[in-house]
């Protein structure tokens, strides 16, 4: 299937257009070129060129910035030595609220992202592409430039989102919600699943939350099954990404940028931070979670109610909080289940 963008981007704007926009300050040497050098959109350090303008503001990306090909990078002024010699610093004190702002100057409409557009016939959209077997159910609502592959099936209640894609021999439960969101074919999306909704994004500071448009995707690869009331966040710039075969329980919370290898396991009540990044054959356990920006290797086991918050070696089994090797785990475990025995409780109240 062919398929547009969900997002319709008001680029290009000039450097000083998006420095005004920031409040983020053009050096010296670009002064001349600020209404001449144009910028068409944002995108992440890795993937940016010389027509797109970025941003960072993590340590943990400092190689990407300095391997950076894009045009123009929001950067704290400590930084900005640190550029290639081919992008301009826009230079600023906060520069993920810059990015926040230059989101939103870029692409205005992603605050409200559309369903089915305004105005339109309630069920399937007359713009929908449903190929031959495609079972909508009653009060099912499929939006404008959807399209459904053959042999899919779409419960009561569901709501697939404008220029969503869903594969062949898919099945989309009752209640479920898609937006923003390409998937591919045999897939099980349980009751009451979320996909494609914003991801958890905030520029903090003292003066309240500036808001971050989210305009990536959730792509969900063959195979999948999506248990009920789970939620899946579409990415930031880059896409959210369930790989081919992984087996999502219910109640599974996986945030913005997220990226989940092949034929994974996750268990009820886990909660994946934002730009985590499972390899193949990841279990995680139910209750677990991570923090953002960690990796879990190929083959790894995330016990039960534990928590990495730094990256997983493959094939490594962790417990506990913070997650440490499984057999570390089980012996201080043990320790402490013998230290409370020999204490004793200190005698009989009263």
């Amino acid at each position: 299937m062919d398929h547009r963008s969900f997002y319709d981007c008001a680029g290009p704007f000039s450097l000083q257009d998006l420095a005004d926009a920031t409040g983020s300050a053009v050096p010296g040497a670009f002064k001349d070129q600020a209404q001449s050098l144009k910028y068409s959109n944002v995108r992440a350090l890795s993937d940016a060129g010389m027509t797109d303008v970025s941003f960072f503001d993590n340590r943990k990306y400092l190689a990407q910035l300095e391997a950076t090909t894009a045009g123009a990078c929001l950067v704290h002024g400590a930084f900005a030595d640190r550029l290639p010699a081919g992008t301009v610093p826009l230079v600023t004190g906060k520069p993920y609220r810059a990015f926040a702002l230059a989101l939103s100057k870029f692409y205005p409409d992603a605050m409200w992202p559309s369903v089915c557009d305004a105005g339109g016939p309630a069920g399937v959209h007359p713009s929908a592409e449903l190929e031959e077997g495609v079972v909508v159910e009653p009060g099912a609502i499929v939006g404008s430039q959807a399209q459904i592959g053959a042999g899919s099936r779409i419960a009561a209640g569901a709501v697939i989102g404008r220029r969503v894609a869903i594969g062949r021999n898919c099945y989309v439960g009752a209640l479920a919600s898609l937006q923003h969101t390409l998937v591919g074919d045999r897939v099980i999306i349980h009751a009451g699943a979320r996909l494609g909704q914003d991801g958890f994004g905030f520029a903090m500071d003292r003066n309240g939350h500036l808001k971050v448009p989210q305009i990536g995707r959730v792509i969900v690869q063959n195979d999948v099954e999506i248990g009920a009331n789970s939620t899946i966040d579409r990415g930031a710039l880059k896409d959210t990404i369930i790989g081919e075969g992984t087996k999502i329980d219910n109640l599974v919370q996986i945030g913005h940028n997220v990226v989940i290898g092949r034929h994974c396991v996750i268990v009820a009540h886990t909660g994946i931070s934002g730009s985590t990044q499972l390899g193949d054959f990841v279990v995680m356990g139910g209750q677990s979670g991570t923090v953002g920006h960690i990796s879990i290797g190929s083959g790894a086991q995330v016990a039960g109610a534990s928590h990495p918050k730094e990256d997983v070696p493959a094939g490594a089994r962790v417990g506990g909080t913070p997650a440490r090797p499984l057999r570390q785990w089980g012996r201080e475990l043990a320790i402490l289940a013998k230290l409370a025995r020999g204490s004793g409780d200190g005698g009989a109240d009263g």
